[in-house]
């Protein structure tokens, strides 16, 4: 079984509310990230994700002016390798099936649905480097 050693993450939470991404903080913390980046917007989110280069995206599906859907897309068609195959994992009060099917369709790493918990965070997580074992060799957990 894989075990994720938590601190060797780089995690950007992409959330239009501020409560939400401060709630967010405190529970990756709580599972021991420590290097957390924020975005208020799916715009600004791919400019920090192309600052930070994240291991992991934790993005909100309805914000404006650019929502997760358009952000997803603009991950997987950045022309830089790698970071179009950054995780992206969406978080959302919105289980509607269309959602879910276009996650599938865009290549989402997972989704969460709110309100979000210690346990949901961090097995949504965990199951980036489950699904993904060249991702796990190149972190080291086992």
């Amino acid at each position: 079984m894989t075990t994720v050693d938590f601190a060797k993450l780089r995690i950007l939470v992409v959330e239009d509310d501020a409560f939400t991404r401060q709630l967010i903080r405190k529970v990756l913390k709580d599972i021991g990230v420590r290097s957390i980046s924020e975005s208020a917007n799916g715009k600004d989110g791919l400019m920090e994700l192309v600052r930070t280069r994240p291991d992991i995206v934790f993005c909100d599906i309805h914000m404006a002016p650019m929502d997760g859907r358009m952000f997803l897309r603009g991950v997987r068609n950045i022309p830089v390798k790698g970071i179009d195959e950054t995780p992206v994992i969406f978080l959302t009060a919105d289980a509607d099936i269309a959602n879910v099917r276009f996650a599938k369709e865009h290549s989402v790493n997972g989704y969460v649905v709110k309100p979000i918990s210690l346990s949901k965070l961090r097995d949504s997580i965990h199951a980036v480097f489950v699904n993904d074992q060249e991702r796990s060799r190149r972190f080291g957990f086992d």
